[in-house]
């Protein structure tokens, strides 16, 4: 059950309550039976992961940024693989004429 907070209109008295969905929204204040109003509150809890706009139906300028982030980061990968793997050809080509 969701927790709403009410504020009373004429002595400004807050309180949260716990209502059901299909409850009916409280209108007197319990201190001195005043108007409530149903305030906006911040919620308690942070949408994480993957699923959500931020992450997966950002802008299209915010979706470029991370795709040339992610191959800069591949690219340099990738360009140290080639190097390692042109430094090892050279000695397997050495140890199979050795062996001839």
């Amino acid at each position: 059950m969701p927790i709403y907070e009410y504020g009373c209109q004429q002595c400004g008295h807050q309180f949260d309550i716990m209502q059901k969905f299909s409850d009916t929204p409280l209108t007197e204040c319990p201190k001195c039976c005043g108007s409530l109003k149903k305030l906006i509150s911040n919620t308690s809890f942070v949408l994480k992961g993957s699923g959500w706009y931020i992450s997966d139906y950002a802008s299209a300028d915010r979706k470029k940024a991370a795709d040339a982030e992610a191959k800069g980061s591949t690219g340099s990968d990738a360009a140290a693989k080639t190097e390692t793997k042109a430094e090892a050809k050279p000695e397997t080509t050495k140890k199979s004429e050795e062996a001839a």
